[in-house]
C-alpha cells in the first residue's frame, strides 16, 4: 500500500517548506550553537524521509515532526554532555603526560645512558628488561633462558654497579631508573 508521499512527492517539498522555519526556530530556542539547530533540524527531516509510511496527513505532520525533532534534541544533548566528560577525561590524560617539560630530563636520560653504556652486556640487559620493558624477574628470567633466582641475583648486582656508575646526584634512590622512561597513560575500558 502506497503512502500519499509515494502518490505525491510535492506533499515532502511543502512539509519541508512549510515547518522548516517552524522547526529551526524551535531548535535555535534549545541548543548553544546556531549550526547545532541547523544539524537538529537536518536530521529531523531525513528522519522524516526515511519513515514518510508513518507520517500523519494535516496538521498532525508538524506536530509529529516536532516530536522527532525534540527526540533528535534529546539525542543531540546527551551526545554533548558524552562528549564533554570525554574531553575532561582527554584533558586530564594531557595534562598528566605534558605537565613536565620533557627537555628538563635531557641530562638526566643522558647520564643514565652513559652510565648502562659502561654495563656489561649482561647487567644492561637485566636493567633494560626490567626497567624498560617492565618485565618482572621471572619473565626476564625466560627472555634470557635462566632460572628467575639468576634474575634476581643479576637484578640485585647490575643495580649496584649502575649506581655506582652513574653516581648520585640522579635524585633519590629508585629515582634512577625512572628517568628511563616517560609515563604512559593506560585506556580506561
Amino acid at each position: 500500500m502506497s503512502s500519499e508521499i509515494d502518490d505525491d512527492p510535492a506533499r515532502f517539498r511543502r512539509l519541508y517548506a512549510d515547518n522548516f522555519p517552524l522547526l529551526l526556530a524551535y531548535a535555535v530556542r534549545r541548543v548553544a550553537q546556531p549550526e547545532d539547530a541547523a544539524d537538529v533540524v537536518a536530521e529531523t527531516f531525513l528522519i522524516a524521509w526515511r519513515r514518510h509510511r508513518e507520517l500523519p496527513r494535516g496538521d498532525e505532520a508538524r506536530l509529529w515532526l516536532y516530536g522527532v525533532a525534540r527526540r533528535v534534541l534529546a539525542n543531540h544533548h546527551r551526545a554533548g554532555v558524552r562528549r564533554e566528560r570525554l574531553g575532561a577525561q582527554l584533558r586530564q590524560r594531557l595534562t598528566t603526560v605534558f605537565a613536565a617539560d620533557p627537555g628538563a630530563e635531557v641530562p638526566e636520560r643522558l647520564a643514565v645512558r652513559a652510565a648502562l653504556a659502561r654495563l656489561g652486556e649482561l647487567d644492561r640487559e637485566v636493567l633494560m628488561l626490567t626497567g624498560w620493558e617492565g618485565l618482572e624477574p621471572r619473565e626476564a628470567a625466560v627472555v634470557l633462558g635462566v632460572s628467575a633466582a639468576a634474575v634476581r641475583t643479576r637484578l640485585s648486582r647490575a643495580r649496584a654497579r649502575f649506581r655506582e656508575l652513574a653516581g648520585d646526584d640522579l635524585g633519590p634512590p629508585g629515582h634512577v631508573l625512572d628517568v628511563l622512561t616517560a609515563p604512559v597513560p593506560k585506556e580506561a575500558r
